[in-house]
């Protein structure tokens, strides 16, 4: 992959920089129970306060769907992230109300507007007014053709942010030299992860599957691809299962793993999760971990520090391993190929 321009390539002082963050934080009760995606963006929004930058927030959370649901407003995460800066970061639901003066403000859930996930020209127009530079830091959310995400780059100089090329740079290794053999292991209920199957048998070694996403398959695969047996229930992995994962795992020498076992919070259908993730953070292979519920049932069993590599996003990451690229990449890349031709015109 050629260099992505980084935040540090651009002359962001004393200017206004939209920062493109992934705070679709895990909620219980209206409260953060993991703030791990917030603490993330720390490295990109201590640069930019440094560079005395104005900083406006973009991040989604949940799915709204367009409407205004106040369970998912980023209220809190806007008092979580001022506890850690020690500054008040003020939330604001429109574009009209942002104050500019501040050195860092919120903008409420983007999702809250219809034209964020349609890519809408005009919402973005709306957005880019705000700034002068946009800052992609959300890896998670770039394999979306979202207005956040491919819709800004076109209008504003573009980079990237600390945490995304570190993201890059990780997974990159892995795709271009794994140790192997190489064991994926997919679960969680989203059957979008189904569609990179395909992209992945001539590279992995061996596929799990376990979860929801067991009971969704309806065509049948090479023998390299394992499908666990749910319990009665269908809310976790039967032992059996956990066994034959487990031996698998033992051999691996690179493991990516995305999406839980079964319903892991639920005292009565966690052991397959918790099972499968000690046997893969106790393996000697090379460990790359992503997507929000997984990185939530790492932490709820205490294991998160003992992976090599947590990433941010699960489809995010799984896209990027299979293409080696991000709609969210490519529409920066364009738009730094379109500066560079305009120059030289």
């Amino acid at each position: 992959m050629k260099k992505l321009p980084s935040v540090k390539d651009l002359s962001v002082e004393q200017k206004t920089v939209l920062l493109r963050t992934n705070y679709d934080v895990p909620l219980k009760d209206g409260e953060i129970i993991d703030g791990t995606r917030v603490n993330e963006s720390l490295a990109t929004i201590n640069y930019l306060l440094n560079q005395q930058t104005k900083i406006i927030l973009l991040s989604h959370l949940g799915r709204p769907g367009g409407k205004i649901k106040p369970d998912l407003s980023l209220k809190k995460i806007a008092e979580y992230l001022g506890k850690l800066l020690k500054r008040e970061i003020p939330l604001f639901s429109t574009t009209d109300e942002i104050d500019r003066n501040q050195a860092i403000v919120m903008l409420e859930n983007l999702r809250f507007w219809p034209g964020e996930e349609s890519n809408d020209l005009n919402f973005a127009k709306s957005l880019a007014n705000l700034g002068e530079f946009f800052i992609n830091d959300a890896f998670a959310c770039s394999h979306r053709h979202h207005t956040s995400i491919v819709g800004l780059p076109p209008l504003l100089p573009s980079a990237f942010g600390l945490d995304f090329l570190k993201e890059v740079e990780v997974l990159s290794k892995v795709k271009d030299s794994p140790r192997r053999p190489v064991t994926l292991v997919l679960g969680g209920i989203k059957e979008d992860k189904l569609e990179v199957i395909e992209k992945f048998l001539g590279w992995v070694d061996i596929i799990l599957i376990g979860g929801k996403l067991s009971q969704a398959i309806k065509k049948s695969y090479p023998d390299k691809v394992v499908i666990a047996n749910l319990k009665p229930g269908e809310k976790d992995i039967t032992l059996e299962s956990i066994e034959k994962f487990k031996k698998i795992i033992a051999q691996s020498g690179t493991i990516i793993w995305a999406g839980p076992m079964g319903f892991y919070e639920g005292e009565d259908f966690q052991e397959g999760t918790r099972q499968i993730a000690a046997a893969i953070v106790n393996s000697q292979a090379f460990k790359v971990i992503g997507g929000g519920d997984t990185e939530a049932a790492l932490t709820k069993f205490n294991l998160v520090d003992k992976t090599d590599y947590l990433s941010s996003g699960g489809g995010a990451m799984l896209e990027f391993l299979a293409q080696g690229t991000l709609p969210g990449i490519e529409a920066i890349m364009k738009n730094q190929e379109r500066m560079i031709l305009s120059k030289n015109d």
